[in-house]
């Protein structure tokens, strides 16, 4: 019974710093302050220890030994392997998904499309995005590989971090990951399962673009940020 409080204890302190470090209020490179969300969250410094072990699998944080948890950099390259490799086991779990899907499956896919045009239509980027990534994790006993679901699981924070970026994008690129997505599911319900495959690496291309861009413009306000504070000094 102690185990499983601590385990549900430090999942809930991770998902609290996970979500600090994907809306950047937590930045890359800065140290996890350990003692102040010990204090904030009045739990013990062994919890807030176990829960940055469990953050460290989501790729969001890095241990160094005697340096502490430090916000991993977000950079050009981290963010292409990691929409290469969600782009590998996707393209994985909707072939999956196209070959075995049953009536069930069918009408939970044709919810989704619902939920995903009314996002669209509402501007609400996060959570289109969100309908789909959080989709495919709680998948594991249909997809029949607990290997992929749950690497898979374990990179949905860095997903999540990745498109919280394109929050600002426009509504016309937001429509057209509508379309590209139409295509998957459409792919899916007809039963085509390679087209599934092939059209789900385009949309995860698509939304890597998007993510690549919105990280250019920041880096680009960071570094003009720092250049005006030098003139000053």
């Amino acid at each position: 019974m102690q185990k499983q409080y601590m385990d549900s204890l430090s999942e809930k302190i991770a998902q609290h710093i996970s979500d600090k470090i994907i809306v950047g209020d937590l930045v890359e490179g800065e140290r996890i302050p350990e003692l102040s969300i010990t204090q904030e969250l009045d739990v013990s410094r062994g919890s807030v220890r176990e829960a940055l072990l469990l953050l460290e699998r989501t790729h969001l944080i890095e241990i160094y030994p005697r340096r502490g948890a430090v916000v991993s950099e977000m950079s050009t390259q981290k963010v292409t392997d990691l929409f290469n490799v969600t782009s590998l086991l996707l393209g994985t779990v909707v072939y999956r998904i196209a070959e075995t899907w049953h009536l069930n499956d069918m009408i939970k896919i044709r919810d989704l499309l619902e939920q995903l045009v009314e996002a669209c239509q509402a501007g609400n980027i996060n959570q289109f995005y969100d309908l789909i990534f959080q989709l495919f994790a709680q998948e594991e006993e249909f997809i029949g590989n607990i290997y992929v679901i749950r690497f898979y699981q374990e990179l949905l924070p860095s997903l999540r971090r990745s498109y919280f970026l394109v929050l600002n994008t426009s509504r016309r690129e937001l429509q057209e990951s509508l379309e590209l997505f139409k295509l998957v599911i459409d792919a899916i319900l007809t039963r085509k399962s390679q087209q599934a495959t092939l059209f789900m690496e385009d949309f995860c291309r698509h939304l890597c673009d998007l993510v690549l861009e919105s990280l250019t413009r920041m880096k680009q306000i960071e570094l003009a940020w720092a250049r005006r504070s030098r003139r000053k000094n």
